[in-house]
Formats: C-alpha cells, structure tokens, sequence
C-alpha cells in the first residue's frame, strides 16, 4: 500500500489515462467563461476542449482563477486522516499564485496532523511542462521512490522539464499583458509568430519570432533537438489549443528524429484562455531551459 499521494492540478493538462498511469491526484482549477463558471476537469465534462475553443474563436471572453484554500484543504485532509503524506507538485509560481497557497494549506494542515509530512514543490512550469514534471515524479513512486526520494528526485527534475511553444493568435497575448497591442496589431498583418518558452523562474519568456506558421512549428523541433538529454528515448509531451493538423506536424518531425515515447494532449481552459487557440507547446526533459 501506498505511503503517499502525489498532487498536482488541473494546468498540467494530462489526459485522463496518463494521470491513471502515475496515479496521480489531479485539483480541478476553475475558469469563468461568459459568466458561467466551470471546473477544468481533465476529462472535460462540463465542457470539451473543442467547445470551449469554439466559444474563444467565436469572441467569448475567459477569466481564470486558481485553486483556493479552502479547496486545498478539503482535497488534502482525508488523505491525511488516513495516515498518508503528501507530495504536492504546484503549477509555475512565476504564473500564478497557487504555489504560495498550497504553502498556506501546508501549514495550517500540518498543524492540524502533526504526524503527517506535507511538501510543496514548484515545477515552475505550466501546461504539459508541469504535466511532464509530475508524470515522471510519479513514475518513480510507483517504481518504489520512498516520499524523501520522490521529493528530493521532483526538486531535481523540475529546472530540466523544457517548454517551448508558439501561438496562432497575438491577441491572447495581448489580452494577458504578454504583448502590446501595437505589437500584435502589427505582428498579426506581417504574418509574424512568436516562439516562447518558460524561464528558470517560471516565467513566460518571448524568445523569438519568425515569419509563418510552419516556421513557428519547425522552431520548436530546433529547440528540442538542441537541448534534450535523451532524444530517443526521454519521454515527450506534446499538447495543442484545438489545433490537431499543426501537432500532427511537429509529431512526425520528432518521429523522424527517433523520438518514440510521444504522449499528445490538449491546453485546458485554464491555459487556454492565455495563449488561445491555434497554440501548439512541446515538453521534454533537458539541459538549459
């Protein structure tokens, strides 16, 4: 039987069977889409992936919020009351403030189950990224990785996982303060395409840009080929924002380069309302962010 839980939340985008197969515990974040507010539930059933892309394609506006403390603590105690520990893996707090929170819950929980052990980990990641992080944390639990050894192995791993991504539409950047609305208004005529990728820090960094959609695509094949520990045989996630030609795509360039452990998703809501649709985000394990 197992001696911990590993947590995680509803922004790392993982499917459904990818979550059974680390067992992992995912919190569902929550968006407000139109007014109606919604759980982004990894299996999508109050609202699909594609309907919710529909609804920004069609002008619908998104506002996101992360999880509260209270949904921490309602999460958490029963797992605790059962005699088990926590090992908490946090979405990028140079994005949002869920990790400080989940520090909060630490210790008012832990106050409260003095015999347990609670601790935090930020994957200073977002999407897939932090996805990739806690799928292969909890891969080592299952592989026997004592709750010393998986934490200690999480805060490893968490400066290696490497995110790189493009979107097809400037606005949501825009929208989130990401880009001037001059710079979008003029990027969108000349075709432009940011590559960006997420820093040491968590941050969300504009690298690059380049003139075309395949050009964008192309550059995340560049980046990954130029700083993956294991291009064969490291395990690579791949998600997208409701945009399956343009996975396809760089799917079969990595493919072509030998890359056989290939797991693809879909950005959430959560994600979705930053970067938009049309956004295509590659993860893999590497040198230098």
């Amino acid at each position: 039987m197992r001696s911990y839980a590993i947590f995680t939340e509803s922004t790392g985008d993982l499917t459904p069977a990818l979550i059974q197969q680390a067992d992992l515990n995912v919190l569902p974040m929550t968006f407000n889409l139109d007014g109606t507010a919604y759980k982004d539930y990894p299996d999508g059933r109050e609202i699909s992936s594609k309907a919710f892309y529909d609804k920004l394609r069609a002008g619908s506006m998104c506002t996101t919020s992360q999880v509260s403390l209270a949904e921490y603590e309602d999460a958490f105690t029963p797992v605790l009351a059962s005699g088990m520990d926590i090992l908490y893996l946090s979405f990028s707090s140079g994005l949002s403030g869920t990790y400080q929170t989940s520090r909060l819950a630490t210790e008012l929980l832990g106050a409260r189950f003095p015999g347990r052990r609670i601790q935090c980990v930020d994957s200073r990641q977002a999407s897939m990224g932090e996805g990739l992080f806690a799928y292969l944390v909890g891969c080592r639990r299952l592989e026997g990785a004592s709750f010393e050894e998986a934490a200690r192995y999480a805060q490893e791993l968490a400066p290696q996982v490497c995110a790189w991504f493009t979107v097809d539409d400037l606005m949501f950047l825009k929208r989130g303060g990401r880009l001037s609305g001059a710079a979008a208004v003029a990027g969108t005529l000349l075709g432009i395409k940011p590559v960006l990728h997420v820093d040491d820090e968590g941050h969300l960094v504009a690298m690059e840009k380049v003139r075309g959609r395949r050009a964008s695509l192309d550059a995340l094949v560049k980046h990954f080929q130029a700083t993956a520990k294991d291009p064969a045989g490291g395990t690579v996630f791949i998600s997208h924002g409701d945009c399956p030609e343009d996975c396809a795509y760089v799917m079969d360039k990595l493919r072509a380069l030998g890359v056989t452990h290939l797991q693809e998703g879909s950005i959430g809501p959560v994600i979705g309302t930053h970067s938009g649709p049309g956004t295509v985000a590659l993860f893999w394990v590497g040198g230098p962010r």
